[in-house]
């Protein structure tokens, strides 16, 4: 798999019934140490479905005890693990890839559960583009050079030592893969503290784990809260690097405990992602409809649960009246529903409290004056249970709006009008955030100039398709360091030089 590449997982057609799955998933143990271990306190945590609003499933809650025996069994592994040849630990990125696609539909559907992804890009996105992560970062080892001369010194590259991996809920397997792949390719050894909300995913990933051979010790699965279990990992003097995904303000936080110890710190956070439309754009029939709807499909993929969604579109002013008409018909179309039926292309939030944090956005919106297109605070008709949003469009939105600043974290898409390219280059960048970005132009090279002045981490021109070994990662508050491919490798290498 290279670079140029933008390979599909395997998937069940759309019409393929998912698999039937227990009423409730019961998970009483870590995995920790190469075992599956009682945990040292007796606190669970309720896993709820997000369409159904009951409970789905119950783990542990871990303890800063139990996190420090999971430190204790990556510090006693990492000698030997991080001596092993390349070779072997691609060999076993391998065994994981293969279990992941063999247990692929059933991982879908529990995050579908989850989170609220409708099947088919659950499928696709949430379990597909893992096994891929696995299986690229085998080949990246395979091909990766840790030593090179310079003058009359050797480059060597080293693995950086255990690494505590704190994962969200939003793409819950997709961002463990993105750490934990690297990380044991690296030769690095790995403490796993999944998102509570989330969970239940990971522990099949230990199951795949243990079945692919993966050494006592080089991985371990702790869940529990962030201010019992995160902490411990971020502030731990035996963990040589932290690795997070989340909130801006929790990565701030991550920052501060491993500042204590000086580790390495890995963040990817939020977005606040623009998506300009240059005025050189076809703006007439089908070529609009493209561009809306490439901008709204960039804006609610997973009901807008995606850091780097494209919520800010930008519109020539002289066109807004035409974009917000196409807009509305894009929008009108979107299917909202039960993650698991067919045809559904917006499923549910995760949580109340998301819904209701996004509900609060929605009316803040209204009362700063922005112009509701379509949507609203509402639960959509019919779908009163179950963590429902309608897809919103706001328009006529300003820079200093909320709305415009602010992670919504929803299927919430702003549009803001502009006069010119450098009033459009000015407002996508009048943002703390950095991650996004898209550009639609019928001139390539015009787009690619702008896309070279947008401050943000990854842009997609005309649509262009996520690339799964691409580096990712953000500018300014939306983090650092990067994940995926050659790049997300090297996170996890310590360079030292050896005099000849």
């Amino acid at each position: 798999m290279t670079a140029q590449t933008n390979p599909e997982p395997s998937r069940p057609q759309d019409s393929a019934a998912p698999p039937p799955t227990p009423a409730l998933h019961v998970r009483d143990r870590f995995y920790i140490g190469g075992a599956w271990v009682e945990p040292l306190g007796t606190n669970t945590l309720d896993v709820v479905n997000s369409a159904t609003e009951e409970v789905m499933g119950r783990i542990p809650a871990g303890t800063p005890a139990d996190a420090e025996a999971a430190i204790r069994a990556a510090r006693t592994a990492f000698d030997a693990w991080s001596r092993t040849d390349r070779e072997e630990r691609a060999a076993l990125l391998d065994r994981i890839s293969q279990g992941l696609s063999r247990r692929q539909a059933e991982l879908a559907v529990l995050v579908a559960q989850e989170v609220g992804t409708p099947f088919f890009p659950s499928n696709l996105i949430q379990v597909g583009l893992p096994a891929i992560t696995f299986a690229s970062m085998a080949e990246e080892l395979r091909a990766y050079p840790f030593e090179e001369r310079l003058a009359s010194s050797l480059i060597v590259r080293e693995p950086v030592g255990v690494v505590g991996a704190i994962t969200p809920w939003n793409y819950p397997l997709h961002q463990i893969a993105a750490k934990v792949a690297p990380a044991l390719a690296a030769g690095c050894t790995v403490v796993l503290k999944p998102s509570e909300v989330a969970p239940l995913n990971a522990f099949i990933l230990a199951e795949i784990m243990d079945e692919a051979g993966v050494p006592a010790g080089v991985f371990n699965l702790v869940t529990g809260t962030g201010p019992v279990v995160g902490e411990v990992l971020a502030a731990h003097p035996d963990v040589d690097m932290v690795s997070f995904t989340g909130s801006t303000a929790a990565g701030k936080r991550v920052s501060e405990l491993a500042a204590r110890t000086v580790k390495r710190v890995a963040l990817e956070l939020g977005g606040k992602s623009p998506y300009v439309i240059l005025d050189d754009a076809d703006l007439t029939g089908e070529a609009l409809v493209q561009a809306v709807a490439s901008g709204v499909s960039g804006c609610y993929l997973n009901s807008g649960q995606t850091c780097s969604a494209l919520t800010r579109m930008l519109v020539p002013r002289s066109r807004l009246p035409e974009v917000e008409a196409v807009v509305r018909g894009v929008v009108s179309q979107v299917r909202v529903g039960d993650p698991l039926a067919p045809g559904t292309s917006l499923g549910p939030l995760v949580s109340d409290v998301q819904r209701e944090r996004v509900r609060g956005y929605i009316r803040k919106g209204i009362e700063e004056g922005a112009k509701l297109l379509i949507g609203g605070p509402d639960a959509p008709e019919g779908l009163e249970r179950g963590y429902y949003v309608r897809p919103t469009v706001f328009s006529e939105v300003t820079p200093d709006m909320t709305i415009a600043r602010e992670e919504i974290f929803g299927p919430v898409l702003v549009i803001q009008p502009y006069e010119d390219e450098e009033d459009a280059v000015r407002i996508a960048n009048d943002t703390e955030y950095g991650l996004a970005g898209g550009v639609w132009s019928s001139d390539q090279d015009r787009a690619l100039r702008v896309a070279r002045r947008l401050r943000t981490g990854q842009v997609s021109v005309n649509g262009g398709a996520f690339n799964p070994v691409a580096p990712f990662g953000g500018y300014k508050q939306s983090g650092n360091g990067r994940e995926f491919g050659r790049l997300g490798l090297e996170e996890f290498l310590e360079i030292k030089a050896i005099q000849l």
